[in-house]
């Protein structure tokens, strides 16, 4: 089986968030599957890793391209490299029209290193195009949604020069979305099959509350069978706190506690309980919501902040760093995330929607019990007896959780209980690698 995903980030190479984690662990699994598997990326200026050039030609309508190789964990990565692409940084207000250009260039590529695949795997809005060209030139195609809110759109009169598409695309059954070109819809209407990172999530996507406009869609594919939802795994090597260099590793609840004791040392905290959070700071990860509710929750409880986003939700995190049991790291830091999951007690996740979520399976795994509302991945991922949950996206349902985690955590038989059941639990890549696997063998028998 020959498969190729797409995506705009895979990491090591290049990552801001989950999309990248997920295409480094599921084409890793596939390919000790026994499957073949290339991932294609844009080649980034601030690229981690030295690709080694394999092709460079011309493309109708985009002019020169290069093609740059690595090998990884029995994967081949191929980083197309585009003019749009040779700045800093992933990602920038005019992506629309440089991930147009991406899209435009996967299939050349392709076939130019003999590389066809017998699917192709796209992932989220910035593989969107790619998959519509795929499925005209009549290649297999499967299309992952791993966060419907952000849908790549931008007004049509001027984008359709950009993709290559015919005209008849442009239209309400294509790619037009009230006026826009939209590359997600171009993702979910020419693939053959649509798969989302949860089945709590797949289900809530055909409602208006989670649809993001793209209900209609959503509820014809559910209907016609081409719409599923295939939890994603963790990176159990990755994160294991048996083997973490980053921490002081342990293999159940009574080794957790040197690492709230270095915790504690590094932001200079009290005994209280740690509540940490590892995000991207957005509202949708219902982070507003948790500094509405930290005038209570440091009554009771330290908290770790880290992560970066909204300017916003940022400065208001700063505001609160007069406070003793507060400590917040703006950012992206990889190895102070390995030592929150490992010190804190408990890890909030107050999400609005969550597609799947990894944090709330990492901090399971190190005996952290999460703290999360009722959605998505969170559904799926957090057992009621191990961790915390709530149903509304509100600061009182979230402080009235924390209230109860703090509560239970007095009782230690019960509280150690829930880490060691949580620590057990497996979220390995396997699973979700044989069902996309088979997913793949469908698509192939389909005449």
């Amino acid at each position: 089986m020959r498969v190729v995903h797409v995506a705009s980030e895979v990491f090591p190479f290049s990552r801001s968030g989950g999309l990248g984690d997920v295409l480094a662990a599921l084409p890793a699994e596939q390919a000790r599957l026994g499957a073949n598997v290339t991932v294609v990326s844009p080649w980034y200026a601030t690229l981690s890793g030295t690709p080694q050039e394999v092709w460079r030609g011309e493309v109708p309508g985009l002019g020169p391209v290069g093609v740059g190789e690595l090998r990884a964990s029995g994967v081949r990565f191929l980083f197309v490299s585009l003019p749009a692409f040779e700045r800093p940084g992933l990602y920038h207000p005019d992506d629309v029209e440089r991930f147009c250009a991406f899209g435009r260039a996967v299939l050349p590529v392709l076939q130019a290193l003999g590389a066809v695949p017998d699917v192709l795997h796209g992932h989220d809005w910035q593989a969107g195009l790619v998959v519509a060209h795929a499925h005209l030139a009549g290649w297999r195609t499967a299309f992952t949604i791993h966060n419907l809110q952000y849908q790549g759109r931008w007004n049509l009169a001027e984008a359709r020069t950009w993709t290559g598409l015919p005209d008849w695309t442009f239209s309400p059954e294509g790619v037009e979305f009230y006026g826009d070109l939209n590359l997600m819809k171009a993702g979910l209407v020419f693939a053959e099959q649509v798969t989302t990172v949860s089945p709590t999530y797949a289900r809530e996507i055909t409602t208006p509350q989670y649809g993001e406009g793209l209900e209609g869609v959503l509820i014809r594919l559910a209907l016609e069978g081409r719409l599923s939802g295939i939890l994603n795994g963790l990176d159990q090597d990755r994160w294991n706190p048996r083997t973490d260099p980053d921490i002081r590793p342990y293999a159940d609840p009574a080794g957790k506690a040197a690492n709230g004791s270095v915790l504690r040392a590094e932001f200079g905290l009290d005994d209280a309980p740690i509540l940490g959070v590892v995000s991207r700071l957005a509202n949708q990860k219902g982070i507003d919501l948790l500094i509405e509710a930290l005038p209570e929750l440091v009554e009771r409880w330290n908290v770790v902040v880290l992560g970066g986003g909204d300017p916003l939700l940022t400065a208001a995190l700063h505001g609160w760093a007069y406070h003793p049991r507060v400590a917040f790291v703006s950012g992206l830091n990889e190895a102070l995330a390995h030592r929150i999951y490992a010190g804190a007690d408990a890890f909030a996740m107050p999400s609005r929607f969550e597609p799947c979520g990894l944090s709330q399976m990492i901090a399971l795994r190190y005996g952290t019990l999460p703290i999360v509302r009722e959605t998505g991945g969170l559904v799926d991922t957090v057992p009621g007896d191990m961790g915390f949950r709530f149903a509304d996206a509100t600061t009182e349902a979230l402080a009235t959780a924390c209230r109860d985690a703090r509560t239970t955590l007095e009782d230690v038989v019960e509280w150690q209980s829930r880490m060691k059941r949580g620590m057990e639990l497996d979220f390995s890549w396997e699973g979700s690698a044989r069902h996309y696997l088979a997913l793949y063998r469908h698509l192939c028998s389909v005449n």
